[in-house]
Parts: C-alpha cells; sequence; structure tokens
C-alpha cells in the first residue's frame, strides 16, 4: 500500500545528489513503468525539532539539485515492505526540483 506523504510541514535539504538506481542483481539501471529511468535522491527532512535522511526515488534525472540547497519534493509517497526478516519505508516522489528563492523588491 502506498501512503500520500503531507509535506506542507517538512522542509527539505538535498543530501546527496541524484544517482542512477540499479538492479542489485544484473547491475543494470532501472525504470519506472513507463520505462523511464530511476533515481535516487538522498534528503534531509527536517520539522520542529527533528530531522531524518530519506532516500527518495524518482523517475527521470532530476535537474539543478545541489548538495545543501533546499528541495521542493512534489507527490510523495511511503511503501512499508518486508523481505524474511527485513522491513523498512521505501519514498518515491513524483517530482523533486530545486527552490528558486523569491527576489527582494527594491
Amino acid at each position: 500500500m502506498k501512503l500520500p506523504v503531507d509535506t506542507s510541514a517538512i522542509a527539505f535539504l538535498c543530501a546527496v545528489e541524484a544517482e542512477p538506481v540499479v538492479d542489485f542483481e544484473t547491475k543494470r539501471p532501472r525504470a519506472d513503468e513507463n520505462g523511464e529511468p530511476l533515481y535516487l535522491v538522498q534528503l534531509i527532512a527536517m520539522t520542529d525539532g527533528a530531522a531524518e535522511i530519506l532516500a527518495v526515488k524518482v523517475a527521470g534525472m532530476p535537474s539543478g539539485l545541489r548538495q545543501g540547497h533546499p528541495v521542493k519534493v512534489t507527490g510523495l509517497v511511503a511503501q512499508p515492505w518486508s523481505m524474511n526478516d527485513r522491513s523498512g519505508v521505501a519514498f518515491r516522489a513524483a517530482r523533486i526540483e530545486p527552490v528558486v528563492a523569491q527576489a527582494k523588491a527594491s
């Protein structure tokens, strides 16, 4: 089951720039259901008094992301998983893009 995440109260920073997702066994790049290549972006998610690093997959190479810079995450979903004696939560986003600073009026 995919659970939508409300990102309105979360600030995100790019921790590590996007890298291709590769299949564990074949070492070939993985793609989504539409054939678009998947990328993994490590993000720092910050709320009041707490922070966590999330590994978020996104289809297509996100452009303009720089380490330590704020990003906007659209369509974030969490998907719990379990395999044998291991379990966790996988994150997927529709888009990850840099936050564009508003120009100040003079």
